[in-house]
This record gives C-alpha cells, structure tokens and sequence, in this order.
C-alpha cells in the first residue's frame, strides 16, 4: 500500500497511574492509559491513532531495543494529551507547594518524543499540559500556580464543573488561529488548569489569550505545525453548544500530517 493511499497513523502519548485503585486488580503494576476522548476525535476525522508507550533504557523492566527514532520514523504525527503537572525543575525552578503529583519519567518521554517529532519536520499538537510541554521543550518557563502568582484572580480550573467551567478566549487578528475559524477574534473556551506559559519558548508565538491575560494557545514560527491550546477541544460537544467548534483544529493537525507524509 502507497502512503497515499493508507490512512494517516498518529501517535497519542499515554498517561501513567502508578497507584492502581484496589478494584481494578493489576496490583503493583503500572498503567499507561489514555482518555477516549482525544483519539476518538482523530479517528472520526479519518486517522488511526496508536498509543505510544514510554521507553526507560534505565528501567528495571526489560526493555525491547526501540527508540524514540523508531516510533518517529513509524508514525505521521504527534498529539500530547492533557495530565499531571509537569516538573519545574524540567525549566530550572524548584517545584512550589501548589504543584500538584508530576512524573519525570513521562515529562522525559514526552520531551524527547516531542523533540524528536520536530526534528524530524512531523506536526505536533499539545494540548493543555500539552502546550505547556511544547513551551517547556522549547526554552520557556510556566507559572507554577496562576492565581498564587499574582496572573490572576480567576481559577481557571473549578474541581466541580471540571470541562463544563469556561470562559471566552481572545484570538489575535492574522494567526493561525483566527483563520482556521474564518477570521474569528473571539470564542469561548473550556478552563481544566491551575498553570500557564509564563515566558515564551524560543521560536513560539501566542496566538490567543483569555480576558485576563493568560496565554491560551501558541504556535512554532517554523516551517512545520507545532500547535498548543490550553483548553481541552476533545471535550468541546453537544452539552456545550457554545463553546468553539473542535474540528478545525484537529483537521488542520491532519492536513499537516498528510502534506508531510506524502510530501
């Protein structure tokens, strides 16, 4: 089968869960595991999604001799789902008490999955800890709390409503952004974070913001699509007939995929 012809084979990194609940048996094991939502959404775009699990050469787990190379080589672009609070010592800080749980080893994998997909000229797509990992991988630094940090007065994370907690989004005129949604300068959005970009990586630009400021989706100024928004659009459905359309987002990440691939 020609490339052109195969369906687009993107790669979803995984989430870990080290403390397994009792009930779901697997006991003093590891899980890798993915929410259905995101994959789900790529698939009814028409792709096939994989999910790609950690490599650890230092691990005390045998491991099979497969790189990060070899999954780059494979698959036709990258997503990163959304999680735990990534590592400030991955950006040279201490962690303060308002992080919450992190994994090393996933924020590890994840930036060299993330590096090696952009080296390699393949669409990446972040999203919520997503795009802070692509500022992270990229030189910039993240406020460890938004509201404890003086950004804001607004939390942009609510325990309760959890994907049904919003609020609007400002779209700058010209990006990407906006032109993907037919010149749109404003949208609402939903809000699952207590962190956000507070410097800029190398070579990023912010493309949208909410009312108070904080950065909500950023692009890479390369050649390649290198795409972040800090609201979770796989939760964007029919119970939120408001909030912005999903679709054009994830179809231009495709496109991406499939100009490269049959490039």
């Amino acid at each position: 089968m020609s490339n052109a012809s195969r369906k687009l084979l993107i790669a979803l990194s995984p989430r870990i869960l080290r403390q397994v609940p009792v009930e779901l048996g697997f006991r003093g094991k590891t899980l890798q595991y993915l929410e259905q939502s995101v994959a789900h959404w790529a698939m009814a775009l028409d792709a096939m999604v994989v999910m790609v699990p950690t490599v650890e050469r230092e691990g005390a787990i045998r491991r099979a001799n497969i790189d990060i190379g070899d999954m780059v080589a494979a698959l036709d672009g990258l997503i990163l789902q959304g999680g735990a609070d990534i590592d400030p010592r991955a950006y040279g800080e201490e962690p303060s008490a308002t992080v919450g749980p992190i994994d090393v080893v996933r924020d590890r994998f994840e930036l060299d999955l993330l590096r090696g997909f952009v080296a390699a000229g393949k669409p990446v797509f972040g999203i919520c800890r997503g795009m802070q990992l692509i500022n992270v991988a990229s030189g910039g630094t993240l406020h460890q709390d938004l509201c404890t940090d003086g950004v804001t007065a607004f939390s942009h994370v609510h325990a309760d409503a959890y994907d049904l907690h919003e609020h609007t989004l400002r779209i700058g005129e010209g990006t990407l952004l906006s032109r993907l949604y037919d010149g749109a300068t404003a949208a609402r959005v939903n809000s699952i974070h207590h962190q956000g970009v507070e410097t800029l990586g190398a070579d990023l630009v912010a493309e949208a913001w909410a009312d108070d400021g904080v950065v909500e989706a950023i692009r890479g100024t390369g050649d390649g699509f290198l795409v972040g928004v800090q609201w979770h659009p796989e939760f964007h459905d029919a119970r939120s007939p408001t909030l912005l359309a999903p679709d054009p987002l994830m179809q231009a990440f495709l496109d991406a995929a499939r100009v490269r691939r049959d490039g």
